[in-house]
């Protein structure tokens, strides 16, 4: 098993190095072909929402797909993957930054359902109570 870097999608979603995007898609073809087992993290894939949206200014609807194929990808390995894809639709339906997003469902698994923020985009989950510090 191998790691993939967070570069190593991104050559490969945004096509601006065409030999490197090459690369990186036969990479990808080998594991979807069981040639080749791969792994990532979650830090990587909220990396790489980070720099589609800040860099190329995606909008959260193709950052979602583009990532969802990325996770649904055969012999790609990511420990919260199921966490992570919960968390995509909450980043975009309710226009959420990803790492809150993320963070929102980790709480759930864990059963949290209090968090102490001044980040008003909690309010916008269901299963969380926002509390200011001080309040």
């Amino acid at each position: 098993m191998r790691f993939v870097d967070t570069n190593v999608f991104l050559r490969f979603l945004v096509n601006d190095d065409p030999a490197k995007a090459d690369a990186c898609e036969s990479l990808f073809r080998n594991a979807i072909a069981g040639d080749e087992t791969l792994c990532t993290s979650d830090m990587v894939i909220a990396e790489i929402i980070w720099v589609l949206e800040s860099y190329y200014e995606l909008n959260k609807s193709d950052i979602r797909e583009s990532v969802e194929k990325i996770l649904n990808t055969r012999n790609l390995h990511c420990p919260n993957r199921e966490i992570i894809i919960s968390a995509l639709s909450i980043y975009v339906d309710k226009n959420i930054d990803f790492i809150d997003a993320l963070n929102a469902f980790m709480l759930k698994r864990d059963e949290i359902n209090e968090i102490y923020s001044y980040d008003r985009h909690f309010g916008r989950i269901d299963w969380i109570k926002r509390i200011e510090p001080g309040k």
